[in-house]
């Protein structure tokens, strides 16, 4: 795409992911030892946020095919009324991309993190992110996010021309 907005990706860390959501991860976290000694419990990792229009935690499990890069973005989704977690199970990198709650944001107010496989994303309520992208193989995730009554998601084009991520 020849005028197409480019966003250079960066490593995921909390640090740099916070104006968005909890980065899920052991890494840096203190830990207690559960099950007589032979598991290590990390608590709170996310501040899991469902409970608006009576809503309850749903868990769910999707398998996503990988994209190339760079990645051209296709839509904006936020969830209105629920956070929403998405937790890979396969290993493989996978591409975050973010924007903050409000307008829907156009491609060059929009940040491109990289999941080293391992790390996770909660996505605050109302924060705008692209549908997850697989990087170097089909991953299955695990979802946390909102069940109940009322439209939970709203989705959007991203205004303006093309906008592609590159790692």
């Amino acid at each position: 795409m020849a005028d197409a907005l480019i966003i250079k990706a960066r490593p995921l860390t909390a640090a740099a992911f916070a104006a968005y959501g909890d980065v899920l991860e052991t890494r840096g976290r203190a830990s207690e030892p559960m099950n007589q000694g032979w598991a290590n419990r990390f608590r709170d990792v996310a501040d899991v946020d469902v409970a608006d229009n009576d809503g309850r935690v749903g868990i769910s499990l999707v398998h996503s095919r990988a994209d190339t890069t760079p990645v051209q973005l296709r839509l904006l989704e936020r969830h209105p009324l629920g956070s929403q977690i998405f937790m890979p199970l396969s290993a493989h990198p996978f591409l975050v991309v973010v924007g903050v709650p409000g307008d829907v944001p156009s491609g060059d107010q929009l940040e491109a993190f990289i999941s080293d496989g391992r790390q996770g994303v909660n996505y605050h309520k109302g924060v705008w992110h692209h549908p997850m992208i697989a990087l170097e193989g089909a991953s299955d995730f695990l979802i946390v996010d909102r069940s109940g009554p009322g439209n939970n998601c709203d989705e959007s084009d991203i205004p303006g021309s093309g906008v592609e991520v590159c790692v």
